[in-house]
């Protein structure tokens, strides 16, 4: 019984270990021989990383490239950007945004001098409702930063019905992509965007340092990186200290000597995920979420998660009860082989391919035993 809920954080997938260790170990042969052949088949690896990105979201070649972390990717584009886009502008974002966007986002205002505007949260819910974040977005936002799915809460936003009304107002529009990618579909093929930011962690079940960032070709032409180094160059191997240029692809937005390990070690997630296809990863999904959706609401347990399949990422949280303690409740399922977290009075639940039916039974049966009914509360 694997009782893997925390596909929220770090993804897995059957055979993940053996495929992970066989991907480094070949790497390290190559990166340990004594020719020269290194840098060829490192930047190869890398450039397969990012191809199998590519066709994860359906986006133009030379338009993606890596970054450390959403953070760093979302950190190059704000600094690439001219002057005219932000300056004297709003930079519109949900409060339920990833905080460490946030912080870099408040941090970077007054430099950059736009206005940052954060929409809240109505008073006892869990999410920013679409239409609450459009009724904030006029004219004078500069870039609105989406959120395709919560991390406190789930909440899949109507990314098509956002961008749309982003393109009327004249806005850069961006999606964070983490918490969804691997398990909901998303395309800036089927979606155009103006920027994609992401790690590979989660539902891709990839390795931390493997970020990306993508940024859509009329909007990658204007980009200037301030952060940028001999491999921003078409020709990376070009030292005149006098002639700069930016390559005309998304390379423009890499710096110095690019990290490999993160990108090798990501790949076999993007590849299981490429050969089991997203439709398999969301049908065993939703099953095992709608069971534990059945549960709680039978037992009266508070969700703090979109009921509807459609608006939901891969993950459901339960609101615990005054008088049950979260890290204790945690504690007490792990020593019962369940792995869950919670952020605050949030339990965060997140079944994925690895985890198990009879799981979902002891993971129902924990919180029925930690948590209690309505019924038995009230009695």
């Amino acid at each position: 019984m694997s009782g893997y809920f925390l596909y929220h954080s770090i993804g897995t997938f059957p055979g993940k270990a053996e495929r992970m260790a066989a991907a480094l170990g070949d790497f390290s042969g190559i990166w340990s021989a004594e020719d020269d052949g290194q840098w060829p088949a490192a930047l190869a690896a890398r450039q397969r990383f990012i191809d199998a990105w590519i066709r994860l979201i359906e986006a133009p070649q030379g338009t993606l490239t890596t970054a450390e972390n959403v953070t760093a990717a979302l950190y190059s584009l704000i600094g690439a950007l001219p002057s005219e886009r932000l300056a004297g502008k709003r930079l519109l974002v949900a409060a339920d945004c990833f905080p460490s966007l946030h912080f870099l986002l408040a941090g970077l205002a007054q430099r950059f001098n736009f206005t940052l505007d954060t929409v809240p949260l109505r008073p006892g819910e869990s999410w920013v409702r679409d239409e609450d974040f459009v009724a904030r977005w006029q004219e004078d936002v500069g870039l609105a930063l989406i959120t395709f799915v919560t991390s406190t809460a789930s909440h899949r936003c109507d990314v098509a019905k956002l961008a749309a009304h982003g393109r009327a107002m004249g806005s850069i529009v961006g999606v964070d992509v983490t918490q969804g990618i691997g398990v909901a579909p998303f395309s800036v093929a089927a979606t155009p965007v103006d920027f994609v930011v992401s790690t590979s962690l989660k539902w891709l079940c990839g390795a931390s340092g493997a970020g990306i960032l993508q940024v859509a070709p009329d909007l990658l032409s204007t980009c200037r990186p301030e952060l940028r180094g001999w491999f921003s160059q078409p020709n990376p191997f070009s030292w005149d200290l006098d002639a700069f240029s930016y390559a005309s692809d998304a390379r423009r937005f890499d710096h110095g000597t690019p990290a490999i390990l993160a990108s090798v070690a990501s790949l076999p997630g993007l590849q299981w995920l490429e050969g089991t296809g997203i439709d398999a990863i969301r049908a065993q999904n939703a099953a095992h979420v709608g069971r534990i959706i059945d549960a709680a609401m039978s037992n009266g347990w508070t969700i703090r998660s979109p009921l509807d399949a459609e608006k939901r990422g891969g993950s459901v949280m339960i609101g615990l009860p005054q008088g049950v303690e979260a890290a204790k409740l945690v504690a007490t399922l792990r020593d019962e082989q369940l792995y869950c977290d919670a952020r605050g009075t949030t339990l965060r639940l997140s079944p994925g391919m690895v985890t198990t039916s009879a799981a979902v039974d002891a993971l129902i049966a924990g919180l029925r035993e930690q948590i209690g009914s309505r019924q038995r509360r009230a009695s």
